[in-house]
């Protein structure tokens, strides 16, 4: 059999055990439906190979090669990955556009007697649902941003504010990076991953409640924000947490410990800023992180750099707007900035 997705919440209601995605590693890598896994029928050199053949000798000698490969590899996953898998198993098989690929795969799983089916139209039937959600549909819910100052710990407060009845939509969690020189934290997804992460959040959002995101700018990272949430946030009113700067000092001293570990990382980083800073302030960063002094680091760099420019930032904005005072940051004082905030943000909206 198989599936017709109309929207991207109809994955979920179907209820299969597994989705596969037969594609090749390199397509999976890029971006595949959540919470799918990788059986690939062709591998990426396979691929290459089968595609060349149907370009440069025929179709059907391009069919018969694929066909044995394909055969190969469906062994290799019936023996291995598949092995254990009970006989009332269903799973969802999709490739590029539901096409060969899947629907090779699919028949010998259902000759085995598995209740396989495939998706009309494959990955690009998805790809094409989050499209029309990140660039074609208005945010569904009113969304209120939330602002402060570098080191105000709103991404932490962001994360608690849903125990204050409260959606929000974590783009930093999503793009797997904090949104700063300083924010690498490893591989982020490729855009289309990250769209598609968006897009079903975006999706499952109660259109009745506010939503909260952090303030950002455009891109996070490598990922660029999609223009209808990036729209909705600029004109979006804003809730500021307002803590003193050696508050925020201490706050980011604790909160970039995986960076300040490695005085290599930290020293390379920091003289990113080089090109905006003057030789002898860049030095005195460089000796504080060099000494350790990460809380005077940090003081200074929103001393120097990043206050400044969100300070001119918001000159440009004339938005509803209202502030949380945060005196303290530490970790026990945080769920009561994150009512605070929630009960600006009911105001708000």
């Amino acid at each position: 059999m198989a599936v017709t997705l109309t929207s991207l919440a109809d994955l979920a209601t179907h209820g299969f055990d597994d989705i596969i995605d037969v594609r090749a590693p390199a397509e999976f890598a890029e971006d595949h439906l959540p919470g799918a896994i990788s059986l690939p029928v062709l591998d990426d050199e396979e691929r290459a190979r089968v595609g060349t053949i149907y370009k440069q000798v025929s179709p059907f000698s391009a069919r018969k090669i694929g066909a044995a490969l394909v055969a190969k590899n469906a062994a290799a996953h019936l023996q291995g990955p598949l092995a254990d898998k009970p006989g009332g198993w269903r799973p969802l098989v999709y490739c590029w556009r539901g096409g060969q690929r899947s629907g090779s795969f699919a028949t010998i799983l259902g000759q085995i007697g598995w209740r396989v089916e495939t998706l009309v139209g494959g990955y690009k039937t998805w790809r094409g649902l989050v499209v029309r959600e990140v660039y074609d549909t208005p945010v569904r819910a009113p969304v209120v941003v939330l602002d402060g100052n570098t080191g105000s710990a709103k991404t932490e407060v962001l994360n608690l504010l849903p125990r204050f009845g409260v959606q929000v939509i974590d783009l930093e969690g999503l793009a797997r990076h904090r949104g700063s020189l300083f924010g690498n934290v490893g591989p982020q997804p490729s855009q289309k991953a990250f769209e598609g992460a968006l897009a079903l959040t975006l999706a499952q959002l109660d259109p009745t409640r506010p939503v909260v995101v952090e303030a950002e700018s455009s891109k996070i990272g490598n990922c660029r924000l999609p223009p209808e949430i990036w729209k909705a946030m600029v004109a979006a009113p804003r809730v500021a947490i307002a803590a003193p700067r050696g508050a925020r000092a201490e706050y980011l001293a604790r909160a970039y410990a995986d960076l300040t570990c490695n005085a290599d990382r930290l020293a390379a980083t920091v003289g990113l800023l080089k090109p905006m800073h003057a030789a002898e302030v860049m030095e005195e960063w460089l000796a504080l992180a060099a000494s350790g002094q990460h809380a005077a680091l940090a003081d200074s760099l929103m001393e120097r750099h990043y206050d400044p420019r969100y300070g001119k930032h918001r000159a440009r904005m004339a938005l509803p707007f209202q502030e949380v005072a945060a005196p303290d940051l530490r970790p026990e004082a945080l769920p009561g900035i994150a009512e605070a905030v929630a009960q600006a943000v009911k105001r708000l909206a």
